[in-house]
């Protein structure tokens, strides 16, 4: 239920360089979210996900404490990058083919770990008549220049609080441009190697269709452009927070800042940045060689896993990535939804929808640490002290089915604001199995008739003493995805 209340949530602001409230919002009763999306020039890896990952949460828990998000993420469908790789393809791609292809695999990775479909999701060539206007206004306002070639420039000398988000001086910088976007012709045609591109002349060469018609020449946006268009076209021009990944503070969200400010727009009232995912130590990068592609991991790991794995640590810490990480979240989950799917066999209650979950109340201890900054420890050591109180229900001499109910659904409702109730999709279906209840697809009602079948060839096999055969067809099951958990009552499946 949406509430004008205002929010509790404090925040760290990478701006004020410190925990601050988010309230007042702009809008009373709403929180509006922009967040810098993917740039579909390859498949997603986990780097790509912390992100969405670590704002679905904040999304989820501002939800439940009765506001209204408002979040828009960006797809950067046009880029230099987008028309090297496709134009080096073996066949050579069209360039809004490659994009739309990756466009795709990041919405299915998305999807595969649970993350909450954004409000929008513009993409940066569906905008190019809100740049050029904004480009137009920043000329106008003298913080912009047209160079000799075509290419238009901001002027970042002309704008008093550049450098104010990541507190840099211009005189200290080289270049306000990302590595990956520097350019030769482009770089040449500036008054100051500081100013950045706000629009690259089209070259010889380039896809025809790559280009639009302005006032000051055929060309494409540069990088940073796009977001303070669409930001202020979906959001206006005062908006409640700004995220993405920290490693776009500079110069990505300062030169987004720059523009936006120049406009005479007030943009973003916080900047709240996700640390990033480390390999061995090194980031995340394609360049180390070490990106971890979702698709990839997906084949030997629950998606359920990965998203414990990446979403329960702090948003500002850096998520070190490893077999021991994953091991140590499949052990944790494999805990979570096996409480949760033994409690739901002792009581009826517990199988209850996701609106009644989020209207039950949460310990004290648990709205603490969520509102202290999103504090995940704290917050997953009040999941860990549910889990416990569950678990001892479970396994007292004589259950207490209401107990039961009662601990698995607080369970279920600490769990649902990190997108990890085990009784909600997209969990649900493997952590049942596929012929429990809510399962209604025919082709997984016939897998459970199937595997019950050989579980129960198993049981009568154990009760000979065939070891051998026993051991088997587990070994059967294994190999085909299919985890079995003998108990007092029997044996048990789920997906793997």
């Amino acid at each position: 239920m949406t509430t004008d209340t205002a929010p509790a949530l404090r925040l760290y602001d990478s701006a004020a360089r410190a925990v601050v409230p988010l309230a007042p919002t702009v809008t009373p009763g709403t929180v509006a979210i922009y967040l810098c999306g993917a740039t579909v020039q390859g498949s997603p890896h986990i780097g790509h996900m912390r992100s969405g990952i670590a704002f679905d949460v904040l999304r989820r828990w501002l939800e439940r404490c009765g506001q209204h998000v408002l979040l828009v993420r960006n797809v950067t469908d046009i880029d230099d990058k987008i028309l090297a790789k496709s134009a080096a393809a073996t066949p050579p791609v069209p360039w809004w083919a490659w994009a739309q292809r990756f466009e795709r695999e990041f919405d299915a990775a998305y999807r595969a770990l649970g993350v909450t479909p954004p409000t929008y999701e513009p993409r940066a060539t569906g905008h190019v008549p809100q740049m050029i206007d904004l480009i137009q206004r920043l000329l106008d306002a003298g913080h912009a220049y047209v160079g000799e070639a075509g290419n238009v420039y901001f002027d970042v000398r002309s704008l008093p609080d550049y450098g104010s988000l990541t507190n840099q001086r211009v005189d200290d910088l080289a270049t306000t441009e990302d590595e990956s976007q520097l350019d030769e012709d482009v770089e040449a045609d500036k008054r100051d190697p500081r100013d950045f591109a706000l629009w690259k002349k089209a070259k010889p060469g380039e896809p025809a269709d790559a280009a639009w018609d302005t006032p000051w020449g055929r060309g494409r946006p540069g990088w940073h452009l796009e977001c303070s268009a669409m930001s202020r076209r979906y959001l206006g021009e005062s908006f409640d927070i700004h995220g993405g990944g920290i490693d776009l503070r500079f110069p990505h969200h300062e030169n987004e800042q720059a523009q936006s400010h120049g406009a005479g727009w007030g943009f973003a009232r916080r900047w709240v940045h996700n640390a990033w995912v480390t390999v061995k130590g090194e980031k995340m990068s394609k360049s180390l060689g070490n990106s971890l592609v979702v698709a990839e991991l997906l084949k030997s790991y629950d998606p359920a896993v990965l998203r414990l794995a990446l979403g329960t640590v702090h948003y500002r810490s850096t998520v070190e990535f490893s077999e021991e990480t994953l091991d140590s979240a499949a052990a944790l989950w494999e805990r979570l939804a096996g409480a949760v799917t033994r409690a739901a066999e002792v009581s009826d209650d517990v199988d209850a929808p996701g609106e009644q979950l989020r209207e039950r109340a949460l310990p004290a201890e648990y709205v603490a640490a969520m509102d202290d900054d999103l504090n995940l420890a704290g917050a997953m050591a009040v999941v860990h002290a549910t889990l416990k109180r569950l678990n001892t229900a479970l396994a007292a001499s004589a259950v207490d089915a209401t107990e039961v109910g009662e601990a698995a659904l607080d369970l279920r409702a600490e769990l649902d604001v990190m997108g990890l109730d085990p009784l909600a999709e997209p969990w649900r279906s493997r952590v049942l199995g596929a012929g429990a209840a809510g399962g209604s697809d025919a082709a997984m009602s016939a897998l459970d008739h199937l595997v019950t079948a050989l579980i129960e060839d198993r049981a009568a096999a154990r009760a000979a003493k065939d070891w051998a055969r026993a051991d088997a067809l587990r070994d059967q099951l294994t190999a085909a995805g299919v985890v079995v958990e003998d108990g007092a009552d029997g044996a048990r499946w789920h997906l793997a």
